[in-house]
Parts: structure tokens; C-alpha cells; sequence
């Protein structure tokens, strides 16, 4: 029906007139009904793009969210924490701060990582190594610790009389047969309290035997009952005990705060005694969500590429069925459909789109983020929670957040066929001449979008994230996409062929239809240049593992006694057994480490302090910086008061010992080379003067190495921690193994690992981490050819008189096919070259950008030319294939008949 030349109107309820998608909703889906694969295609690659990027948000969350009810089970809920600068305190604070006005109730806490084993015989079976437990991302995996024998857990002590007052709900509940026979069993320093955790990989019952260790010796306790802490193995026993059996005789690790009612931890800060530092009381559950931050926000990213690549394949999808229901949109036209309602109905279709994309996308991440709960327990690879068994919890405000983005995807990529559809000019539509006319970007926009990439990658974090670079990288590939045009331009500039009409009658068009040259292979640009990033970077970052690995493993068998900078200070071996390993038979040399766990500031993680042979630090270590100016080797050590800055100038008056830093002290504490560095250590304060920079892949927060002679005559500790030996030609390692379990304090003590163990295992683990890359790169190319094949039927369609008249002229249909093959080689041939420039430099980006500022190390770029060149070479075959086959319909009778419209 007609009203004034428009449409009839449909009137909703109420009076309201219905949107024009509504009112041609038999439209919609009688086309969805023609073309389900098409349709469902970039449903799937919306979905694909939602689900990543939520299961990635879902896991990471309900992993946070575990891991800060764990804290808060284990240490109740104090108004405040207090410690010092760094490290742990003398417990003489407590005294001075109960004075201080508006506390009512200290309770002092000691905290610490060990080992544990069931039963009272203390035997447990060597193993290989497992990956370090600080939170870095090290490349070497944690096996089950049941096969292991000894279990890493952690230590809890308190005081239950003030903890009462302050953290009733964290306190130990003995079982009934401890509390009939001990009234006072929490404080009984023969007991220990055990989480579930803790419970179910030692295999303890109540009333059974459990051994911490305690450097090189078991210490044995009761299982007097159990406490309600979620989380990694916990053990809590009476703070009495935990100082005189584990060597921390008037040592406190924090003091947890009960205020007088009125008054406000902020203001309690001023009031507090010079040395001591107020903490919010969730200070660990906030420091794992900031060394997570970035790991989470790379995964993130990482997962919405496939979202932006995707928008390309809703914009093929959506482009070939605009050029398909041309007829039916210039019919609507005439009927009195006007350009802003085309418009709007073509997005309207976007939308539902991204809708079912987004619905199916949400639903496919909840499954993949309660299977990788299950299965790899929340810590996606990343080491930042260990032992964290999260249940799946659900974040309404993500939910509508990442199934908007879906949306927002498909709409991005549907706005340039709705401007097409908007631009249509009826009369000529219903004639088979085409829609509106494309337009050209312009090659200085695209020019100024590549400078802007560049000059943002230059920019510093943002709060720790690398946003500038993820900015530069959208950029970056929005200006090469743009730049597709003026390439072609560039390329076809050369002299054109000669001999062959077909040659050059693909030459000409492709030149002179420049313009559809963007819609047919942005999205292969896009992929393409993705591609050659992600192999880029992949590939320069195993090479650095590799030749890392190379350098730092130079022995033929390592042991240690620790898998932690922080379990070893429990977990260590006295000076004499290095001569009893010397000595043995088939070792033809050993050197010995010693791991400290240094805390620097509040709020960040521990950095590890190595003392280790450094006679030639240039052979011993992967420096990446070359040293400064000489150091001395006489040292100072000052009053253990707290640092009062963790790195200061170099006066150069001083004679201090030598330091070789990670790259991560560099750029989080600014410790570059010609500083002094300060060590807050038990034994005092220890300076340090930096001379170079070494690689360190397995430390993301910081490492510092000194002469291990130096450490001992400076702090008189003489433990060690790890052992690299050098065996003799016909040794053998099983007998080499089992005499130094023979020379162990006690059994149980080490861990064993071969050179080539670790380096197979820690390169198996690193591909493990990045298959997802993989994927990404197939879905990529699949999706950017799928778009090549979209966009060269919606042109097929257009150009329907225009085969017609080349069949007429004489060329058959295989001479038609090879126009069109020919002329979208060239197109992609220029996209190539466009991406694989592009992909080089998303490359650097990533390679000295994203990576130094999200985990603060660096690698050298590789640049795989032969990978590089397969790809791109595959890319032009399938390209070029696709299109001879989207072709296939150009000669056929319907086109040539088309020729009769204007005859």
C-alpha cells in the first residue's frame, strides 16, 4: 500500500511507529533463510571473538576472586595491616606500636613458605625440577607435587589470643580428641592446623604426623585439627613455635590491627612510629591482581584480535548480500524506502547479527572458561595462581561489556555496506548498473594513520600497561588498509605487459578500479599483517628462550632444594655438603647458589637476589647491557632500619661490591648501571653497586646477582640453595643422583633435572603457551580469504554487463575467469606486500614495545624469511584460486543476456 509516496506504516502499540527493520522483517529473513552458511559464517567469527575474550575474563576473575577469599579466610578481617618498608621486622614493633592512639588490639604474624611430607620418616622420592612460584612466567612446568613427595605450602603463625579479637572467623578449630585432652591446643606448639588443600595433597587425617621443613632438617608436628582457608596448602600452627623451630627468633612478618571504635586506618598512618608502613588489609589479594594485570590484559587483547578481524568477514557477508539484493533494495526505493532507511536496515541486520554472535559467543566462553578452571585451575599458564582451584563466577557488568563489543564488531564492519546501500541509486539499480560509487581513501589519511602508529609506540605505559602500543597497533593497521589503494597504484606504475590482451586488459582494470581494490583484500591486509606479527614475535621469542636456556644451563645436572626464591629460606643445605658433592665420584665440578627472596618496596613482589660464581660475569651471565665503571669488592652493610629508597645515585665514594641486575630492576626500580642499589636482607642493609644488565626469563619482577664469595663475607650466610654439576665422560646420572641423596642432610631434600630435561621441557611448554597464536593465524587467513571471495562476488554481481560484453566480444568463459584471477592477483599482490610491511612493524611493536613494558624484559627481533615468504606466497595461491572460482558465474548465459536490458 501507498500514503504520500512512502510506504505504509505499521503502528506499534500505543500509537508509536515500528523501526523500518520491523516493518521489512520478512526481508531479513527471507535472505537469512537463502544464505544460512554465509550468514552463519560471521555469526561464528563474532562468536569466536566474544568467547575468547570473555572465558579469558571469566577465568582470570573468578581466579582473582578465589584467591582474595583465600587471603581473607587465612587472615580474617583487620581494620589494618601493618609492616615494614620491606621484608620482615623485629617483633620488638609490637610493643611501641601498641601505644600508639586508637589501637585497641595488635596481633602479631609470622609468614613464611616451606615444604611439607606426610608421616614422621621424612622419606619422599627425588624429583625433576618445576617451574619457580613467584609469579613470573617462567618456561619450565610444576609437575604434581603428590608424585613429588614433598608439597610446598605455607606457613601461617600467630598469636590465638589477640587473633581472637581481631580474626575470630581465621582462627584453627582443633578436632574433639586434641580438645579433650589440651584445652589450650592452639596454643600448643606441637600442633599444626591444616587447610583443605593441605589436607587433600598430603593425605593427613587428625592425629597424624606431618614434617615442615626447616632448612636442612624436618621438623615434625600433630595434625591437631583443621582451619577454614581456602586457597594453596596452608599450615597454621602457634608463632612461638614457628620462631624458635624455623630460625625466626624475634622476626614478624606483618601485625594485624584492631582500632578503637571512630577511628580510620588513613589517619591512623601519621600516628604510626618512623619505619613502619600501614597496608590495606587485602594488600596480597591487590599485589597478585597487579602482577596479573598485564598477563591478563595481553590475554585479553589477544583474544579481540579475532574480533577485529572478524568485523572484516561481517563486511564481506554484509557487502555481497547489499550487491545481491540490489534490485530488491532499488525496488524499495522506488516504492518510497528512503537512503537513511536502507541504511538503517542494513545495520539493523548488523546488529542481529552480532546479537547472535555475541549470545552464541558468551555461551561457548562460560563452557571454555569451567573447562580451563577444571582443567589448568586459573593460571592459564601464567604462574600468578598457584594451587588456586577457582569455582566459575559470573560478572554481569562483563557480560553486557564484551556482548556489546560483539555487537559493536558486527556493525563496524557492516557501516561501509550500509553507506553502499544508503548511496544506491534506484533507477540505474533496477537497470543491473551497480550501486553508489566507491570512494578512494586517501593516501595521506593513511600515510598520517602510519605515522601516528609509529609515534605512539614511542610512548611510555600507562599505569603499567602497554595502552600506547596496543593504541599504535590498531592504527597501524587501520593506515595499512587504507594504504591497499595507493599500492596498487604503485605497483601497476610499472610497464604495463605486452603480447597479452588478457594480461593487459587485467592490468587495466585492476589500475583503473583501484578503488574497490581496499574492499576486496582488507581483510587479507588485515590478516596477513596479524599473521606476520604473531610469527614474528613468536619465533624471536622462543629464539631468546632458546639461546637463554643456552647460556644459563651450561652444566649437565642441576639440583636444588627449592622451586621458589621464597620457600628457599626454609629449604637449603649447609656449606659442608658442597665438598661431600665435589668429592663424589663421577663430579668433575659443581658451583653452588644461593636464592634470597628480597622484598623492595610494599606493593610489589620480592625481587630474588642470586649469589652465585661470578668471576666472569660475561660468561656466567646473558648480559644485554655492557658493564660500567669498575666496583670494589669491600662492601658496607648498615643497620637493618628499612631502605629509605630501594636504588640511589652513585657518589662514587663509597667502595662497593658488584651487582649484575635483571632487566626487570631497570625498569621497575630504575637500578640501571652506575646505581647503587640497596638490599634490605636480615643482616642489614646491603649496597650495591650496578654493573650491567643481564637477561632473565624466568624472573619477571627482578633478579640481582652477586659473587657468591662477596655475599658470604659480607652477610656470613653461607647456605646453599641449587647445584650445577659437571660430570665426568663415563659418569653416570642415575648413580650421580643417587649419591647425592646419600649426601642430603635428610631425605627428601632435592630435586633433580638434566640439561636437556629442562631445555625440552621448558621449549615443549613455551609451544604448549602459544598454540592459541596458531589459531589465531588460521582463523585469520581463513577469514581474510573468505572476504576475498565475498567481496569478488558482490563485484561479480556488479559487473554482470560488463562480462556479458566480454563473452560477446568473444572471450570465453575460462578467458573471463582469468580477467578476473588476473586482475585480483595483482590487488593481492600489492595487499601482500602492504601486509607484509605492516606485519613487521606490528612486529617491532610487539617484540621492543608491548613486551618490555608488560613483563620488563627484552629479545632480539628474528626475522623467519622463509616462513615469512610461504605465507604470503599461500596467500596469493588461495587468494588468487578463490577468486578464479567466485569468477566462475562472470561467463555464464545469464550475464551475457543481461547485455539485452539496454539493447
Amino acid at each position: 500500500s501507498m500514503h504520500g509516496g512512502r510506504l505504509g506504516r505499521r503502528r506499534a502499540p500505543g500509537g508509536l511507529e515500528a523501526p523500518t527493520w520491523v516493518r521489512l522483517w520478512p526481508l531479513l529473513t527471507a535472505e537469512w533463510r537463502h544464505h544460512p552458511w554465509r550468514h552463519a559464517a560471521a555469526v561464528l567469527a563474532v562468536a569466536l571473538g566474544v568467547a575468547l575474550a570473555w572465558s579469558v575474563h571469566l577465568i582470570n576473575g573468578s581466579a582473582l576472586s578465589e584467591f582474595s577469599a583465600a587471603v581473607r579466610s587465612a587472615q580474617g578481617e583487620p581494620d589494618a595491616v601493618v609492616r615494614v618498608a620491606a621484608g620482615d621486622f623485629d617483633d620488638g614493633w609490637l610493643d611501641r606500636l601498641a601505644v600508639v592512639p586508637g589501637v585497641r588490639q595488635a596481633s602479631p604474624v609470622v609468614s613464611f613458605e616451606t615444604y611439607a611430607l606426610p608421616g614422621a620418616s621424612g622419606q619422599a622420592p627425588a624429583a625433576p625440577l618445576s617451574k619457580p612460584q613467584d609469579g613470573q612466567r617462567a618456561a619450565i612446568a610444576d609437575p604434581d607435587t603428590r608424585a613429588l613427595g614433598r608439597v610446598a605450602v605455607r606457613v601461617v603463625a600467630m598469636d590465638a589470643l589477640a587473633a581472637a579479637a581481631i580474626a575470630p572467623g581465621a582462627l584453627p578449630q582443633p578436632s574433639p580428641a586434641v580438645r579433650a585432652r589440651q584445652p589450650l591446643a592452639l596454643l600448643d606448639p606441637n600442633l599444626v592446623f591444616l587447610n583443605p588443600a593441605a589436607r587433600d595433597r598430603l593425605g593427613l587425617a587428625d592425629g597424624q604426623t606431618l614434617a615442615l621443613q626447616a632448612g636442612p632438617h624436618w621438623r615434625h608436628f600433630e595434625v591437631g585439627g583443621s582451619v577454614a582457608a581456602a586457597g594453596p596448602p596452608l599450615v597454621v600452627l602457634d608463632i612461638a613455635a614457628a620462631q624458635a623451630g624455623f630460625g625466626l627468633e624475634g622476626r614478624l612478618s606483618r601485625i594485624d590491627l584492631r582500632l578503637a571504635p571512630g577511628v580510620a586506618a588513613a589517619n591512623l598512618a601519621g600516628a604510626l612510629p618512623p619505619g613502619l608502613v600501614l597496608v590495606p588489609a587485602d594488600e596480597a589479594a591487590q599485589r597478585v591482581s597487579n602482577l596479573s594485570r598485564a598477563y591478563r590484559v595481553n590475554l585479553t587483547v589477544l583474544a579481540l584480535v579475532a574480533l577485529f578481524v572478524g568485523a572484516f568477514l561481517v563486511y564481506s557477508v554484509v557487502a555481497l548480500s547489499v550487491a545481491q539484493r540490489a534490485p530488491s533494495f532499488a525496488l524499495l526505493g522506488v516504492l518510497g524506502l528512503t537512503a537513511g532507511e536502507r541504511r538503517a536496515l542494513v545495520l539493523a541486520e548488523c546488529a542481529l547479527l552480532g546479537l547472535a554472535g555475541s549470545a552464541a559467543g558468551l555461551a561457548l566462553g562460560a563452557g571454555l572458561a569451567l573447562a580451563a578452571l577444571r582443567g589448568l585451575a586459573g593460571d592459564l599458564g601464567g604462574g600468578y595462581f598457584p594451587g588456586i582451584a577457582p569455582a566459575l563466577r559470573w560478572d554481569g557488568l562483563g557480560l553486557v561489556v564484551f556482548g556489546a563489543l560483539g555487537v559493536a564488531s558486527a556493525l563496524v564492519g557492516g557501516w561501509v555496506p550500509a553507506r553502499r546501500a544508503q548511496s544506491l541509486q534506484p533507477a540505474q539499480a533496477l537497470k543491473g548498473l551497480g550501486g553508489g560509487a566507491a570512494t578512494v581513501p586517501p593516501t595521506r589519511a593513511a600515510l598520517a594513520l602510519l605515522a601516528l602508529g609509529a609515534g605512539l609506540a614511542l610512548l611510555p605505559p600507562v599505569a603499567g600497561l602497554p595502552l600506547a602500543a596496543y593504541a599504535s597497533v590498531a592504527a597501524l593497521l587501520v593506515g595499512g588498509v587504507a594504504l591497499v589503494p595507493g599500492a596498487v597504484q604503485v605497483l601497476l606504475a610499472l610497464p604495463r605487459p605486452e603480447g597479452s590482451v588478457l594480461a593487459l586488459l587485467a592490468w587495466q582494470r585492476a589500475r583503473h578500479q583501484r578503488h574497490t581494490a581496499t574492499a576486496a583484500v582488507a581483510g587479507v591486509v588485515a590478516s596477513l599483517a596479524l599473521s606476520v606479527a604473531l610469527t614474528v614475535m613468536v619465533t624471536s621469542f622462543r629464539q631468546g628462550v632458546t639461546d637463554w636456556l643456552d647460556r644459563v644451563l651450561p652444566a649437565d645436572l642441576y639440583a636444588r632444594t627449592a622451586s621458589s626464591a621464597g620457600a628457599s629460606a626454609q629449604a637449603w643445605l649447609p656449606q659442608d655438603v658442597l665438598a661431600r658433592v665435589q668429592a663424589l665420584p663421577g663430579v668433575r665440578r659443581v658451583e653452588a647458589s644461593r636464592l634470597r627472596s628480597v622484598a623492595l618496596t610494599p606493593g610489589r613482589p620480592p625481587v630474588t637476589l642470586v649469589a652465585r660464581d661470578l668471576a666472569d660475569p660475561a660468561a656466567a651471565l646473558p648480559l644485554v647491557q655492557a658493564p660500567s665503571v669498575p666496583g670494589g669488592l669491600a662492601g658496607s652493610l648498615r643497620g637493618a632500619d628499612g631502605p629509605a629508597g630501594a636504588v640511589e645515585p652513585d657518589d662514587g665514594h663509597a667502595d662497593l661490591p658488584e651487582a649484575w641486575v635483571s632487566e626487570a630492576m631497570v625498569t621497575l626500580y630504575g637500578a640501571a648501571p652506575g646505581t647503587v642499589l640497596r638490599l634490605p636482607l636480615d643482616e642489614g642493609v646491603l649496597r650495591l653497586r650496578v654493573r650491567g644488565v643481564w637477561r632473565d626469563y624466568a624472573r619477571q619482577f627482578g633478579a640481582v646477582a652477586v659473587d657468591r664469595g662477596v655475599y658470604r663475607r659480607l652477610t656470613g650466610d653461607d647456605r646453599v640453595n641449587d647445584l650445577a654439576l659437571w660430570l665426568a665422560p663415563a659418569a653416570s646420572m642415575d648413580s650421580v643422583q643417587a649419591a647425592l641423596r646419600a649426601v642430603a642432610p635428610e631425605p627428601g631434600m632435592l630435586e633433580f633435572a638434566a640439561t636437556q630435561d629442562l631445555r625440552r621441557l621448558s621449549l615443549a611448554i613455551f609451544d604448549r603457551s602459544f598454540a592459541v597464536t596458531y589459531y589465531l593465524q588460521a582463523v585469520a587467513i581463513g577469514i581474510g580469504l573468505v572476504g576475498v571471495a565475498a567481496s569478488l562476488s558482490a563485484q561479480v554481481l556488479a559487473r554482470r554487463k560488463e562480462f556479458g560484453l566480454l563473452s560477446h566480444l568473444g572471450l570465453t568463459r575460462g578467458q573471463v575467469v582469468g580477467v578476473v584471477a588476473g586482475e585480483t592477483l595483482a590487488w593481492l599482490a600489492a595487499g601482500a606486500l602492504v601486509g607484509l610491511g605492516l606485519g613487521l612493524a606490528i612486529s617491532v611493536v610487539l617484540v621492543h614495545v608491548v613486551n618490555p613494558q608488560s613483563f620488563h624484559w627484552t629479545m632480539e627481533l628474528v626475522l623467519p624469511w622463509a616462513r615469512l615468504a610461504a605465507l604470503c606466497a599461500a596467500v596469493l595461491l588461495a587468494g588468487t584460486a578463490t577468486a578464479a572460482f567466485s569468477a566462475r558465474r562472470a561467463a555464464s548465459r545469464a550475464a551475457v543476456l543481461s547485455v539485452k536490458e539496454d539493447w
